[in-house]
């Protein structure tokens, strides 16, 4: 190949940037040169475990220099891998080892394997579900789509381009040698663009390029692009699925008055990477089209049959046809076992499956699909893979692309509910790369078909749409319908109101805000009311996507209609501050009268409860105990929820350390107070001291250890993850963090060190470890990471609490129920009762230690009762001043 073969002549000029150094084009191609001499003369099949990083790249380049064909797949699916080493048994596999050092497995000295002297390169075209079937690219394919890209992008040696994607993803593998064959510098980065080490290294390397798909937008919408400071950067390009019109007017008009251009573009891996692009200066005014062919290439519109099966096209069918390519990018053909690679070119056009038409003035649109497959965050998916996954798990489906959404519609076995539909959302996510909001899930007792006895897929669309409801019968978008301004209003107001911000939009959400568990309780109810049921993932989502499933309804009381117009004139803009009332929401009100079934997460339902067994066990009105120790794990997992976001380096400490604020200030004035009215404290204790101190062995002195705990935990893990390699590390591997942090708690939790207080229980290094544990259980994706996880606690709590097995027991039922099982069945009157003890939950620890004792003898129910009021008339009060300090 062409580009692979002259590195050299680019001499001294930079490569590639990587955190550790630069590597000049000189270097590269001496390395390059080195591992084709190690790869052999004789032409073998080289599976490559593609990632970011330089020996990956030089091993892909040193293969297609040397004429071997690669088979690229991704570098973290060992699924993948297998699957594909088994189908294709390629002759080298080079990939990470265990360790982290890169490998090159040479399987045998020559081939098992007749390759065609035109074949280069072999992708997959279906995500990460590890199908067999592949596409084969030529060297001329590759050399020419880099060439016709570097040509309309403009690129020049000058340019420096970030490694934002995959490389097994083709998109991403054409800005790699799309720009290596111009001799431009690669910042070789497998940092995510939500990291805020990501864009010190684009900064410092002087970036001047950054590619993304849809998803990478909604990222960077997240962590403030738009306001970011990048003085060499030139284009941004954009592929790997449709970004809705009106976000490619905004950035196109965003980049003007930055002073850089975007680019949308338009491909399939069968095309190598690019078909099409929509020149910078037509984006703001034809946001939808996906623009013209790209050099060298051209486009035709193949008849369709509007009745023929599977063909999906807009209502407005006219001039619309299957679009259809040629060029010398398009593919030699399919590749579905080792026998295919002896195969030469058997397709001559590319018909796209997609339906398209040309606009008067050129530039074609895409207005539907033909086929099955659907592309989704940038991955092409196949459904029918995903069936075949599913069935492996012993789960029946039916699955079908809609739009930028899988729908999968799969058979209850029974259980119903909605934890069995997260089950499903989750294993289709992680098993096609895709993240959970992509997937929609619907049980169904049959799954539906046609006359024939074929799945009927447009059916399967339609269940697992936003459900239809007696105000809307027809099941219509409630973001387009004529109540989905109100209900978006409505939900704004609600979030300035709770989190007591001023820059609510229909892109905000929960999480990104900074909401935490403080207000999380209230604000989960609160939606409840307003939308039904919520998704597991609402703190993550916008305001946007939760406004389409709210029940709407045709009527809009002047109350509402007040609420709805009030929010500053416009749809977007954030509601006014002043004279704030608590919105109403009409639909709910009709659910509620009727007594209809809600959810509760398990995470407030604990909080709900430990805090009433806490209180009554402290009394005694009745004895179990163990509910503070099921809290500090409750405490982990939200710290995971809440405060390790996908959110800048910089607002993630500025979140977290907000958060300590909010718990140690209404407890260290509260103790302070019962120090100074009580005498049974010291200012150790005021200070939240006295279990680093170790004073004492009166009960009284140990009140408030779990404050000081909890206290202690955050303050050391805000001070680790300041440090930007802690920080990345904790975003790279989610679980594994967590999981080792429980590992080195155990230390602590069986005093290896000797360093455990005299109660031995309530000390922070030895109660560490649940803390740690609640963290993983909200990291843990799969059913083996749950596992593990209840095999660690059910090992490890024994002993904890001498000669108590009760107590034992009730902290193994707590954190396995957090583990497994993320919502319980409820009621609307139970929600309430319980989102104001969760919510309140901390205070009334605090408050109930000298509130008790006036009434526990006589009256101990009472006592109760009391404890728990004040506690949470607290919290409104500490509440209020602390949000406002």
């Amino acid at each position: 190949m062409t580009f692979a073969r002259q590195l050299a002549a680019h001499g001294d000029r930079v490569a590639l940037i990587t955190p550790s150094g630069e590597l000049s084009y000189r270097e590269l191609a001496q390395r390059v040169t080195a591992t084709a001499k190690r790869l052999g003369p004789v032409r073998r099949l080289v599976l490559l475990a593609g990632a970011n990083r330089v020996d990956a790249l030089v091993v892909h380049l040193a293969a297609l220099s040397a004429g071997h064909p690669v088979l690229l797949v991704p570098g973290d699916g060992d699924g993948t891998i297998g699957a594909l080493t088994e189908a294709y048994d390629p002759d080298v596999v080079a990939r990470q080892d265990e360790r982290g050092h890169w490998s090159l497995d040479e399987r045998r000295h020559g081939t098992a394997h007749t390759l065609h002297p035109d074949l280069a390169l072999l992708l997959s075209t279906s995500g990460s579900t590890g199908s067999p079937k592949l596409v084969r690219l030529s060297h001329d394919n590759v050399q020419s789509n880099a060439s016709s890209i570097a040509v309309y992008l403009g690129i020049t040696d000058t340019d420096r381009a970030a490694t934002t994607l995959p490389p097994h993803y083709c998109y991403g593998l054409s800005v790699i040698h799309s720009h290596l064959l111009r001799g431009a510098g690669l910042i070789l980065t497998d940092r995510s663009v939500a990291d805020a080490g990501f864009w010190e290294e684009f900064r410092a390397a002087r970036g001047t390029s950054l590619a993304g798909v849809p998803y990478t937008f909604d990222l960077l919408d997240r962590v403030g692009f738009t306001d970011m400071e990048l003085p060499h950067l030139r284009r941004v390009t954009q592929a790997g699925g449709r970004l809705a019109p009106e976000r490619v007017a905004r950035y196109a008009e965003q980049g003007r008055r930055a002073g850089w251009e975007l680019f949308v573009m338009y491909g399939q891996t069968e095309a190598t990477a690019r078909m099409a692009y929509l020149p910078p200066h037509l984006a703001a005014a034809r946001p939808e089209a996906v623009g013209v062919a790209i050099p060298g290439g051209s486009f035709r519109l193949a008849p369709v049959d509007p009745a023929e099966p599977g063909t999906d096209p807009s209502p407005d069918a006219a001039g619309v046809g299957e679009l259809v390519y040629s060029g010398p990018n398009v593919m030699l053909g399919y590749a579905q076992s080792p026998a295919d690679l002896a195969l030469g070119r058997t397709v001559q056009e590319l018909y796209t499956g997609d339906l398209a038409r040309r606009a008067p003035d050129g530039l074609y649109e895409i207005v539907g699909r033909r086929s099955r497959f659907a592309k989704i965050c940038g991955l092409r998916i196949d459904p029918q893979r995903v069936e075949a996954l599913l069935e492996r798990h012993g789960i029946t489906a039916s699955c079908a692309g809609d739009g930028d959404a899988l729908a999968v519609a799969a058979l209850t076995d029974g259980a119903g509910g909605r934890s069995d539909e997260t089950h499903v959302r989750r294993l289709v996510a992680h098993e096609c790369g895709i993240p959970p909001r992509a997937v929609r899930v619907r049980l169904v007792a049959e799954l539906p078909r046609l006359a024939s006895g074929k799945s009927d897929y447009e059916a399967v669309r339609r269940l697992t749409r936003p459900r239809p409801t007696a105000a809307d019968p027809a099941g219509a978008d409630p973001a387009a319908a004529p109540g989905g301004a109100e209900t978006g209003a409505l939900l704004r107001s609600l979030y300035a109101e709770i989190l007591d911000r001023d820059d609510v939009t229909d892109d905000s959400s929960f999480v990104g805000l900074g909401g935490d568990s403080l207000c999380y309780v209230e604000m989960s109810l609160r939606l409840e009311e307003a939308l039904g049921t919520l998704p597991t993932d609402w703190p993550a989502r916008p305001i946007r996507e939760l406004t389409s499933l709210a029940p709407q309804s045709r009527e809009r009381p002047k109350e509402t209609q007040a609420r709805a117009d009030g929010a500053e004139g416009t749809p977007t803009g954030p509601p006014p501050r002043a004279g704030r009332t608590r919105p109403t929401y009409p639909a709910a009100r009709e659910t509620r009268s009727r007594g209809a079934r809600r959810s509760l997460e398990t995470g407030i339902a604990l909080r709900a409860v430990g805090i009433v067994l806490v209180v009554g066990s402290h009394i005694p009105v009745f004895t179990l105990q163990g509910s503070a120790h099921i809290l500090i794990g409750v405490a982990g997992y939200n710290f995971a929820r809440f405060h390790l976001t996908a959110a800048a380096h910089r607002d993630r400490l500025r979140h977290l350390w907000r958060g300590v604020a909010r718990i140690a200030l209404p407890s260290i004035v509260w103790i302070s107070c019962a120090v100074l009215l009580t005498g049974l404290y010291d200012p150790a204790n005021a200070l939240l001291l006295n279990s680093l101190l170790d004073q004492g062995t009166e009960r009284h002195e140990w009140h408030y250890w779990f404050v000081e705990a909890l206290v202690y935990f955050l303050v050391v893990l805000g001070t680790l993850l300041a440090v930007p390699l802690l920080d990345r590390l904790e975003r790279r591997h989610p679980f594994g963090v967590p999981l080792t942090l429980v590992a080195i708690g155990l230390v602590g939790r069986y005093d290896l060190l000797g360093v455990a207080p005299a109660r031995f229980h309530l000390g922070p290094a030895v109660v560490f470890w649940l803390f740690a544990l609640g963290w993983a259980a909200a990291r843990a994706t799969s059913a083996r990471q749950r596992l593990l996880l209840t095999a660690v606690l059910l090992l490890t709590t024994p002993g904890l609490f001498e000669d108590q097995p009760q107590r034992t027991l009730l902290v193994v039922a707590g954190l396995t129920l957090l583990i497994w099982v993320p919502t319980l069945p409820s009621l609307g009157p139970l929600n309430r009762a319980a989102g104001v003890l969760a919510s309140s939950s901390l205070y009334i620890y605090l408050t109930h230690f000298q509130v008790y004792p006036f009434l526990r003898d006589d009256l101990p129910v009472l006592a109760l009762l009391a404890s728990l009021a004040i506690g949470i008339g607290y919290a409104r009060v500490a509440t209020r001043v602390v949000r406002r300090l």
